[in-house]
């Protein structure tokens, strides 16, 4: 079978959705031999020209094509044309990896939907990502099989599309082995990197769906308290909206901007523990991966977080969304208090059910599903 995958997210500085598509096309170059596929790639943009090559594993085809991604997104929100395999040519299957399914023309489609924050919470994602009210639409109506990556958002993609069931594929995100591999560094690998010895971490885009203010609001609260005199650490690009309110918090917060992985695994590994604030996610890597380095976490109390992290209150603590107070309570037991027997092992056995392998295989198995439809 030939299929082809929109590997667009590849270029640039890498998402999470990037990643999820690094990992994604790595299985599958790695599966091809056993399942007798054949992958081509394309990216359907003009930025990073001649780079997506670069970027594949052997055994991929690069079929770009430098054309403009916003352009053809407004004529396809509307449009059945142009097909993708009039623009790359034949392929059998073709996945849309990153929301947005093009006609597929004389293939079947796949398309994976990540999350429905900007159908649920549209004041918190960027206007690029409110585009996707009308592309999602029209991607899951062409496609034979919609992936998700967690069973919650299965849940959400079919009452608000009607999608059947049977046209569901849920492919879980993995944790690279890399992290289990990675221990806690010593106070001069951290301070060579400007960060203090014991800290709060937080991993991600500063968006407002991440509720930073939530957190930093915790912080203030812990003020003049033992918990509050470790700082907070935010790991990760700058991404939109009002800028943060640290007013009494001079020294206490710490941006760290982008870092390239081998840095993030070891910032994780060093943390005290993880807090995941958001509002709305579709898996939920982030407090997987600190689970990997024997790190605690505080998430939001949401469908996802507990599907992805399991109900164990020694990996994790979980909150209600927007509750400042219970955040800061959490927080501060988790500062306060010594890690329960097994806990990190237990973290680190949990997050190792997680494996990008089993993301290939069953991403494989939703091309056979379309292929078959």
């Amino acid at each position: 079978m030939l299929v082809g995958l929109d590997a667009t997210p590849l270029l640039g500085r890498r998402t999470g959705i990037g990643r999820y598509v690094t990992e994604l096309v790595r299985e599958l170059a790695r599966l091809s031999p056993t399942s007798g596929d054949e992958l081509v790639a394309t990216a359907f943009t003009v930025r990073g020209r001649g780079e997506l090559s670069t970027l594949l594993p052997p055994g991929v085809t690069d079929r770009s094509r430098a054309l403009p991604a916003r352009l053809l997104q407004e004529v396809w929100a509307r449009r059945e044309w142009p097909a993708v395999t009039s623009l790359i040519g034949r392929v059998d299957v073709f996945h849309g990896t990153n929301f947005v399914l093009p006609p597929p023309g004389r293939a079947r489609g796949v398309v994976t939907v990540h999350d429905l924050a900007f159908l649920h919470s549209p004041g918190t994602v960027s206007a690029t990502s409110r585009r996707l009210q009308e592309l999602v639409p029209r991607a899951v109506r062409r496609a034979a099989v919609v992936c998700t990556p967690s069973r919650a958002v299965a849940e959400e993609v079919v009452d608000a599309y009607g999608v059947p069931e049977d046209r569901i594929q849920v492919t879980p995100l993995g944790v690279d082995a890399a992290w289990a591999a990675t221990p806690a560094p010593d106070a001069a690998w951290l301070a060579a990197r400007g960060l203090p010895p014991r800290y709060v971490l937080f991993v991600g885009t500063l968006e407002p769906r991440k509720m930073l203010p939530t957190l930093i609001a915790a912080m203030r609260l812990l003020a003049g308290t033992e918990a509050g005199a470790v700082p907070l650490v935010l790991l990760g690009p700058p991404g939109w909206g009002p800028e943060l309110d640290l007013a009494g918090l001079e020294g206490r917060v710490l941006t760290t901007g982008y870092r390239e992985d081998d840095d993030v695994r070891g910032i994780v590994a060093g943390a005290a523990v993880l807090a995941f604030p958001s509002a709305a996610e579709g898996f939920g890597l982030p407090p997987l991966e600190a689970f990997a380095t024997g790190v605690p976490v505080v998430a939001s109390d949401l469908p996802v977080t507990r599907e992805v992290l399991g109900d164990d209150s020694r990996r994790a603590s979980l909150v209600p969304v927007g509750d400042e107070a219970a955040l800061a309570e959490a927080l501060a037991h988790r500062l306060g208090t010594p890690d329960p027997a097994g806990a990190a092992e237990s973290r680190r056995a949990w997050a190792a059910r997680f494996t990008w392998t089993a993301t290939g295989a069953a991403t494989v198995g939703a091309y056979r599903r379309a292929a078959g439809s």
